[in-house]
């Protein structure tokens, strides 16, 4: 039994689950798929974009769940820096994982106020509190500071124009054999053309659908 599939976590990840396939997300509908893919790209536009989506869960699938719990463990993480918390269960995952690798601390930053509190009562629930601390506000501003000296694991699952100057933030931070997990890659051409680069500093590859999965190969 894993800190991820026993109690409290594993029945609340189910139930969470459940909630978010459930639920319906009215914003979505008020967008044609060219003005969607607009606001994703633009620089400015994800603010309009995720305030129209503030009640929506927009979770990583549970695949990606797994993944994130295992890669995290698989390189024994103890420093983890996530980018869009949203209602906290791609958050819950990699803090199972910081559990089970004996402890460390997870870096969060979400801009929506509402999806915080949902994301701190989901983390109480699960026991993970602990080992997470959620920074509110724009991550250009809330990780451009007093992050730990090195990150062993990035997850970038906000604003999608925003990946590369994330990344940007962190870089110098990032171990040699630290991985980067960004979700729906293909919405940050940028990102992906730097991660791609050959001699950029990452091993990069596409996994399964919508993630991108990095590496970290020069310090």
């Amino acid at each position: 039994m894993t800190t991820l599939t026993g109690a409290p976590l594993g029945p609340l990840l189910d139930r969470l689950f459940s909630e978010a396939e459930a639920a319906k997300n009215p914003a979505l509908p008020e967008f044609s798929r060219e003005e969607r893919e607009r606001l994703m790209r633009s620089r400015t536009g994800y603010r309009e974009l995720y305030g129209r989506l503030k009640d929506a869960w927009l979770p990583v699938s549970r695949e990606t769940g797994l993944l994130l719990y295992m890669l995290a463990r698989s390189n024994s993480a103890q420093v983890v820096v996530e980018f869009g918390t949203s209602f906290g269960i791609s958050t819950l995952h990699l803090a199972a994982a910081l559990r089970d690798n004996g402890g460390g601390r997870l870096i969060t930053s979400e801009f929506e106020p509402s999806k915080v509190k949902r994301a701190r009562e989901h983390l109480r629930e699960g026991g993970l509190s602990d080992l997470v601390e959620i920074r509110e506000g724009d991550a250009l501003e809330t990780l451009a500071a007093d992050l730990p000296e090195t990150i062993d694991l990035l997850l970038l699952d906000g604003a999608k124009a925003l990946y590369p100057d994330i990344l940007s933030l962190v870089e110098c931070r990032l171990r040699p054999g630290a991985l980067i997990i960004a979700d729906n890659a293909d919405h940050s051409p940028d990102y992906l053309k730097r991660v791609r680069e050959p001699g950029g500093g990452y091993f990069s590859t596409p996994f399964a659908e919508d993630v991108e999965l990095s590496m970290r190969i020069d310090g």
